[in-house]
């Protein structure tokens, strides 16, 4: 997986002064989010099976090895294959050996994260293997040749006006030679260029959001239909999967899918979800004569055991992402990884290294709203925390940072002496110039780093000590 999360800090201060951006995200902030809210609220026992699906993913972890085989064993019965790759390398060449086996020149692909985690699609076209993405988020950034920014939407980074740039840019050579503004238009001419991509691929790849034990299916949720094309028209359909994808039952998918699409994009349900089970069978009418799925661990396994094992409960929704005020800040890009967000900033230095995304830790104010709304109930920020830990313990972060933190340890320690320290610097908040509506515009030395893009409330009634002696040490 190609990362450059060392770079946080500059792509950050990139993102924050990029004005298109900056709009794109306020609106990711207030669509997703508020729909979340509303469609949870409809939802009664949705608390209720927050619990049960963080129970169903806790027991599959425990017994991974037993479901896997499990799965295993009812794909090959259905007339599958399975494949286990043990790194990111291996994954992408037994790929390209199920694609050249059949002798593929086209490829059609779904949204699937892992095919991005692998670097699948340059792989394929380094050997000769025209792949395509049919998401249309995702089809707009490989013609720009970016990654993606969010998980469920890849090109929400993007204006309308840029993705009208991209597609006559693009377009013009299949015979598309007006530019065009219009939302609707532009779908229309995504539709007409990838209807003939579909019509003509050898080899149809998708992900998983779900891996069923009891009857070896995968299931798909997804909301353009694109998917459903890409695993029905071709030949060949080869599945792409983290091992974590596993479930033991039916009933078990079903209450993730009951959280999933509320946690992503504020829906009861998305638009498509399929159940895929083998290849075609002799009653159906259409449908793959050649069913794969190839199971990845890139790091996975090592997680078993460990501190982050919580993290493989996760479902890849979102909802941590569109309520995360870093990532609504500076995006997703600025992460530089596949990953981003909270879950990025956990997932990415274990399938990375913590060298190269050392900074992603640090890039959370801890403020719990992730975790508050994960539908898996994952513990972020301790996960995150946990990082951190690691991060000091190897030395990775600045010598100021280590000595700071001495320091604040120190001063913590001497009660009077952090009593008068945190009392005159109150003060000299409370007195700092700045606006008239509580605020402070500006600091100096380092900690103007604070108010370059933002700005901080000036505090009016004392540090928390001194209200707490004031009310007599009774809560408000």
């Amino acid at each position: 997986m190609e990362v450059n999360s060392d770079k946080f800090i500059p792509l950050s201060e990139a993102a924050l002064v990029d004005d298109k951006l900056q709009s794109a995200l306020g609106q990711l902030s207030g669509r997703l989010a508020a729909g979340r809210t509303k469609s949870v609220s409809d939802l009664p026992e949705f608390e209720q099976l927050r619990c049960e699906a963080r129970d169903i993913k806790n027991h599959t972890l425990q017994h991974l090895d037993l479901y896997l085989e499990a799965f295993e064993q009812q794909v090959v019965e259905q007339g599958g294959s399975v494949h286990w790759a043990s790194d990111e390398a291996e994954a992408r060449n037994i790929i390209l050996e199920l694609c050249q086996s059949v002798g593929a020149k086209r490829v059609t692909k779904s949204k699937s994260m892992v095919t991005e985690e692998i670097d699948l699609v340059p792989f394929l076209e380094a050997n000769d293997i025209e792949a395509v993405e049919t998401d249309l988020g995702e089809y707009i950034i490989q013609l720009r040749g970016e990654k993606p920014s969010h998980i469920v939407a890849p090109a929400v980074h993007l204006s309308k006006e840029q993705v009208s740039e991209t597609f006559f840019e693009h377009h013009r050579k299949l015979g598309f030679n007006e530019k065009i503004d219009d939302r609707g238009e532009l779908v229309a001419e995504a539709r007409q260029v990838l209807r003939e991509k579909f019509l003509a691929a050898d080899v149809g790849i998708s992900g998983a959001n779900f891996l069923v034990a009891e009857t070896g299916t995968i299931v798909l949720v997804t909301n353009e239909g694109n998917a459903e094309l890409t695993t029905a028209l071709p030949g060949t359909h080869i599945v792409v999967t983290g091992i974590e994808k596993v479930v033991p039952t039916l009933e078990d998918a079903s209450t993730l899918i009951r959280l999933l699409a509320r946690s992503a994009v504020g829906t009861d349900i998305s638009a498509y979800t399929s159940f895929i089970t083998g290849p075609k069978q002799q009653t159906d009418v259409d449908g793959p004569d050649n069913f794969h799925v190839v199971l990845v661990d890139n790091g996975r396994s090592e997680m078993m055991g460990s501190e982050f094992q919580e993290m493989l409960r996760c479902i890849r929704c979102s909802a941590c992402l569109n309520h995360c005020p870093v990532y609504l800040s500076v995006g997703g890009h600025a992460y530089g990884s596949v990953y981003s967000g909270p879950m990025g900033a956990v997932l990415t230095p274990q399938l990375a290294s913590l060298e190269k995304s050392k900074h992603l830790a640090n890039a959370s104010s801890l403020c719990g709203r992730c975790e508050s709304v994960c539908p898996v109930m994952i513990p972020l920020p301790k996960l995150l925390r946990l990082w951190r830990d690691k991060e000091a313990a190897e030395k990775l972060n600045p010598s100021g940072m280590r000595w700071g933190l001495k320091f604040w340890s120190w001063l913590g320690s001497q009660p009077r002496l952090y009593r008068m320290a945190t009392a005159i610097a109150n003060q000299l908040l409370y007195h700092w110039p700045g606006s008239n509506d509580g605020f402070i515009n500006k600091l100096p030395a380092l900690a103007g780093a604070w108010t370059v893009h933002r700005d901080l409330r000036r505090p009016e009634h004392g540090t928390f000590s001194q209200q707490y002696r004031r009310r007599g040490g009774q809560r408000v």
